[in-house]
């Protein structure tokens, strides 16, 4: 499957979103499989929809902009977001609350600085060569959804974990895969709001790959603080020199340190796959992407600077984070009554975001559900409208270093791989962690050469 065809082709496949009413057990059981298909479709026509109970769904870019931005920036991150998402984080930046997540997010904003992107894109570089040729040498059909996996993995354990005497690379990616296949299971209990102490059906298979990583998280912190470089080498390096600072106690970081790597591993792995298939549905586009990286890159490893030098590049990664946004989802819950415009969130109300949504809405986009990467070339979005990180104080810390990743990682792939579809169907995305492809995401590679 493609997608529904339009005059000038196919589109890109699309999400299923929810086309009948959704009660509360139906939307939790269903929320557990595909978060995406509760959404009501017509979210993506209308701006402002009520949901059962105290459900807002909310499209409106001035609306989210008020919730984000303006007198609802303090609304915490909503019940329903904790109880999914807090075993994988715990108290970290994404669910801290408060004074914590301010001391927090003052510790670490400096180190996604945008001084610390090209030591950091030396990483990314070397990847990226090493995993095109790795498709290559693989040769022919192959999913680039596991070859984007193993692409962020590998950036992970080298700017995060990376220079362990204790614990060797292949051990700590082991240790991740086991702890993202572990959070990426979403109970039913935590979606209908079951309190913490009730047993949860993974619980059967042990929390192991959770205490192990936060182990390994441990031992990692432990010995490069002993190690104490001149200059930092990687991006614990960097996380090791604000904690010499102002002394965050251990579980804080490690909290922090897990976040990281949730968020920088399946985002950008998503993201990835999704601009590696659009790719190879548009070849014209393709061939002028892979035309600009070797203008300005060249045959050597893709640095920082080249890069942010490369601007059609940069606008299909950012129309790849609109049409598929790796957090299609977000919700606040109203610590107070607010009125915006005719909208009134009443206090306790759950307001929802569907990021999907609003990135297609038939009000906000022309064609938004076609591929155009010539809408984000010298313009900017209103505000609102385009939300792949977010907004307003909680926007995401880590988007400039996410925009780096992706663009370096795709520059490196360009260069040395040709991409095409294949005869094995695109699966549709799906939504539980993070919205990834449904299935393998089959693609044939071949040399560019």
């Amino acid at each position: 499957m493609i997608g529904d065809n339009a005059e000038n082709g196919p589109l890109p496949v699309r999400a299923k979103l929810a086309t009948e009413p959704i009660g509360l057990i139906g939307f939790a059981k269903l929320a557990g499989r595909n978060m995406l298909e509760v959404i009501p479709i017509e979210t993506t026509q209308q701006t402002y929809l009520r949901g059962q109970a105290s459900i807002h769904w909310i499209c409106d870019p001035k609306v989210i902009t008020e919730v984000l931005v303006g007198k609802g920036r303090s609304f915490p991150k909503s019940q329903f977001t904790k109880d999914i998402i807090g075993s994988a984080v715990g108290n970290g930046l994404i669910l801290s609350e408060g004074e914590k997540w301010k001391a927090q997010r003052r510790r670490y904003s400096p180190l996604f600085a945008a001084r610390n992107l090209p030591m950091l894109a030396t990483h990314f570089a070397r990847t990226g060569e090493e995993v095109a040729r790795r498709m290559l040498e693989a040769g022919g059909d192959l999913d680039v959804a596991r070859f984007s996996q193993e692409a962020t993995l590998t950036n992970i354990s080298r700017v995060m974990f990376s220079g362990s005497e204790t614990v060797d690379p292949q051990t700590i990616r082991a240790g991740l895969r086991r702890y993202f296949e572990y959070i990426g299971y979403i109970s039913l209990f935590d979606l209908m709001g079951f309190p913490a102490w009730v047993p949860r059906l993974k619980w059967t298979k042990g929390k192991a790959p959770v205490t192990n990583m936060r182990a390994l998280a441990a031992n990692v912190i432990n010995s490069r603080g002993a190690e104490r470089r001149d200059e930092p080498q990687d991006f614990l390096d960097l996380m090791i020199g604000a904690l010499d600072e102002d002394g965050e106690d251990i579980d804080t970081t490690i909290d922090n340190l897990l976040t990281f790597v949730v968020a920088g591993h399946e985002t950008a792995a998503n993201t990835l796959a999704w601009g590696l298939y659009l790719l190879a549905m548009y070849p014209e586009v393709q061939d002028r992407l892979r035309g600009e990286v070797i203008e300005v890159a060249g045959d050597g490893p893709v640095t920082y600077e080249q890069a942010t030098q490369m601007p059609q590049l940069l606008a299909h990664v950012r129309e790849t984070l609109r049409l598929y946004p790796a957090a299609a989802f977000f919700a606040r819950d109203a610590a107070e009554d607010l009125t915006v415009g005719e909208v009134e969130f009443k206090k306790g109300d759950a307001i929802f975001v569907p990021v999907y949504s609003v990135h297609r809405h038939a009000r906000l986009w022309d064609g938004p559900n076609e591929y155009r990467a010539d809408r984000f070339l010298n313009q900017k979005p209103e505000r609102g409208k385009f939300l792949p990180f977010g907004d307003g104080p909680r926007v995401c810390i880590g988007a400039q270093y996410a925009e780096t990743e992706i663009t370096v990682l795709l520059a490196s792939f360009l260069r040395r791989v040709e991409f095409d579809l294949t005869h094995h169907p695109i699966p549709r995305p799906v939504l539980t962690f993070t919205m990834r492809p449904g299935g393998p995401l089959i693609l044939r590679a071949t040399s560019a050469g």
